[in-house]
C-alpha cells in the first residue's frame, strides 16, 4: 500500500508539473515537430532530435526535456503514417508497418489502419509510462548502491547490449563502438590538462561536440543518402482517408494484436541497442505465428493486426527505453545518448541522483509522456489531409530548408563557423557508413558513454589504490563484467550468428 500510496504521490507531481502552460505548450510543440519530420521518409528519430535540440537550449531543464521526449515519440508516429500512405518507412521501428499498411490503404481502408496505428500507439505508450514510473523507484534505489566499479561494469554490458542488438555485421558493430571510443577521446585530459588527439586545432581543445556528430552522422546523412536513391520517384496515396474509426471485426482482431505488442514492446524497450525498432520486428513476427481466424486477410496483404502489433510495440519500447537511462544513467540507444547531451547541456548528471534531487523533473518528464500520447492522437488523426499534402512536396524543396536550418542550428551553439564544417565532415562520413553497411548508432553511443567509462574507471582504480582485482572482488561489479563478457562469447556460436542476421 505504501508503494501505490509513493507512486500516486509521485505522478501527482508529475501531472502539476506538465499540465503547466508552459511545459503543454512545449510539449504539443516537440509532438507537432516530431511528427512533421517524421512523416518524411528516411529521416528518422535520432536525425529529427539532432536537427532540433539547439532550439531547446534557452528553454528551462524540465520544458526542454518535455519537449525532446514530444519529439522522440511524435517523429515514432509519425513514421507510420508514411508507412501507410506512401509504402515508405517514415523511420526504421515503421519498416514492418509498410507490410501490410501499405497494402490496407490499396483497399480503400487507409483510414482504419491509420486509426489502428494511432490507437495501438496511444494505448501502448500509457501502458509503458505506468511501467516507467512503477519501476523507476526500485531501480533508482538499487542505483544509488552502485560505486565507479559497478557503473564502470554496467556501461562494458551497455555497449556490448548494443554491439550484440545492432542490425548488420557484428564486427562492424563492434569497429563503429570503438571509433566512438576514440572520439570520445578528443580534447583535453581532465586530470593532466593535457590535450589529446587535438592535431594542434584550437577548437578541438574542448573535444568535438556531440551534436557536430549526431546531427552530421545522423542528419545531414541521412539527407544525401535519400537524395542519392532519387526519393521523389515515389507513389503517394492521395485519395480522400475516410471511414476512420476501425469496425467490429476489426476490434476483434485489434485488441489482442495491441496487448501483445505492447507487451513486447514494453520488455524489449530496455535493451540496449534494440528499442523500438527490434519491439516492432518481434511484434510482426509474433503475429504471423498466430493462427489466421476465419475469414481474417493473409499478412501481406493488408492484414490489421501487421499494423496494430508493431506500431503498439514500437510506442512502447520508445517510452521504456527512458527506464535505464533516468534510473542508471545509461543511453540503450542512440536516441537516449542525444537526451544524456541534452541533460548535460542544462547542466543534469543524468542517473539515480535525479530522482531524489530533481523530483519535478523526473516525474514531470514522466507524466508528459502520457499527456503527449494523448496530444498526439488528436494531433494525427484529423490532420490526416495535411500529411497527405505534406508527403507530396518534392524533396528537393524540402532537404535544402533542412540542411539550412541543421547549420544554423549548429552555429548557433557556440557561434562557431568551424562546427558547421565540422557537420559537412560528418555528413560525408556517416554517408560512408551508410554505404558500407556499418549502423552508426553504436558509434554515437561510445561516443557518450566512452568519456563516462573514463572517468568511472578512474575513481575506481583510484579508491582501490590502482588495484585492478577490484572490478572483479566487486560482487555486482564481477557479475555484470562475466554477463558481458558471457553475451559476447554467445554471440561469437555460429548457430547463434545465423538466427541473430536472420532475425535482423
Amino acid at each position: 500500500m505504501d508503494a501505490l500510496s509513493n507512486l500516486y504521490e509521485h505522478l501527482a507531481l508529475g501531472l502539476s508539473v506538465a499540465a503547466t502552460a508552459q511545459n503543454l505548450l512545449y510539449g504539443f510543440i516537440g509532438c507537432l515537430l516530431g511528427t512533421l519530420i517524421g512523416v518524411l521518409p528516411g529521416i528518422g528519430p535520432v536525425a529529427t532530435i539532432a536537427m532540433l535540440l539547439p532550439a531547446t537550449y534557452a528553454l528551462p531543464p524540465v520544458a526542454a526535456l518535455i519537449m525532446l521526449a514530444g519529439i522522440y515519440y511524435g517523429a515514432q508516429y509519425g513514421g507510420s503514417t508514411t508507412a501507410i500512405l506512401v509504402n515508405l518507412p517514415g523511420e526504421a521501428s515503421s519498416v514492418v508497418t509498410v507490410i501490410d499498411g501499405y497494402q490496407m490503404a490499396r483497399r480503400g481502408r487507409a483510414g482504419a489502419a491509420l486509426a489502428a496505428a494511432a490507437l495501438g500507439s496511444f494505448f501502448a505508450g500509457s501502458v509503458a509510462t505506468l511501467v516507467l514510473a512503477a519501476f523507476a523507484a526500485p531501480l533508482t534505489e538499487v542505483a544509488l548502491r552502485f560505486g565507479p566499479a559497478e557503473y564502470f561494469a554496467l556501461m562494458v554490458l551497455g555497449l556490448i547490449g548494443a554491439v550484440v542488438l545492432a542490425s548488420g555485421s557484428l564486427l562492424k558493430a563492434i569497429a563503429m563502438v570503438l571509433l566512438g571510443l576514440l572520439l570520445g577521446l578528443v580534447g583535453t585530459d581532465v586530470n593532466s590538462g593535457l590535450p589529446r588527439f587535438t592535431f594542434d586545432i584550437p577548437e578541438l581543445s574542448d573535444g568535438i561536440g556531440f551534436i557536430v556528430i549526431a546531427m552530421g552522422a545522423f542528419g545531414y546523412a541521412e539527407i544525401i543518402a535519400n537524395l542519392s536513391i532519387h526519393a521523389d520517384q515515389r507513389e503517394v496515396f492521395t485519395a480522400r482517408v475516410t471511414r476512420l474509426w476501425p469496425t467490429r471485426e476489426d476490434w476483434r482482431h485489434l485488441v489482442p494484436a495491441i496487448l501483445r505488442g505492447t507487451g513486447i514492446g514494453t520488455v524489449l524497450g530496455i535493451l540496449p541497442g534494440g528499442g523500438a525498432l527490434l519491439a516492432s520486428f518481434a511484434a510482426y513476427t509474433a503475429e504471423k505465428k498466430t493462427r489466421l481466424q476465419p475469414g481474417e486477410v493473409p499478412f501481406g496483404e493488408g492484414n490489421i493486426r501487421g499494423v496494430a502489433a508493431p506500431e503498439s510495440a514500437n510506442n512502447a519500447g520508445a517510452q521504456t527505453s527512458f527506464i535505464p537511462l533516468l534510473t542508471l544513467g545509461i543511453p540503450p540507444n542512440a536516441v537516449m545518448a542525444l537526451m544524456v547531451g541534452a541533460m548535460t547541456i542544462h547542466n543534469i548528471q543524468p542517473g539515480p541522483n535525479v530522482m531524489t534531487g530533481n523530483p519535478e523533473l523526473f516525474w514531470g518528464l514522466i507524466a508528459s509522456m502520457w499527456l503527449g500520447n494523448l496530444m498526439l492522437v488528436v494531433l494525427n488523426l484529423p490532420m490526416i489531409g495535411l500529411w497527405i499534402r505534406l508527403l507530396a512536396v518534392p524533396y528537393r524543396w524540402l532537404y535544402p530548408a533542412i540542411v539550412l536550418f541543421c547549420a544554423m542550428g549548429v552555429y548557433t551553439t557556440n557561434n562557431n563557423t568551424f562546427d558547421v564544417w565540422m557537420v559537412a565532415l560528418f555528413g560525408f562520413i556517416g554517408y560512408g557508413f551508410h554505404k558500407l553497411g556499418a549502423e552508426p548508432a553504436p558509434l554515437l553511443l561510445g561516443f557518450i558513454l566512452g568519456p563516462m567509462m573514463e572517468e568511472y574507471l578512474r575513481r575506481a582504480l583510484l579508491l582501490s589504490r590502482g588495484d585492478w582485482s577490484v572490478f572483479v572482488t566487486r560482487p555486482i561489479s564481477a557479475g555484470l563484467l562475466i554477463t558481458a563478457a558471457a553475451l559476447l562469447l554467445v554471440v561469437v556460436v555460429p548457430a547463434v550468428q545465423a538466427r541473430r542476421a536472420q532475425a535482423f
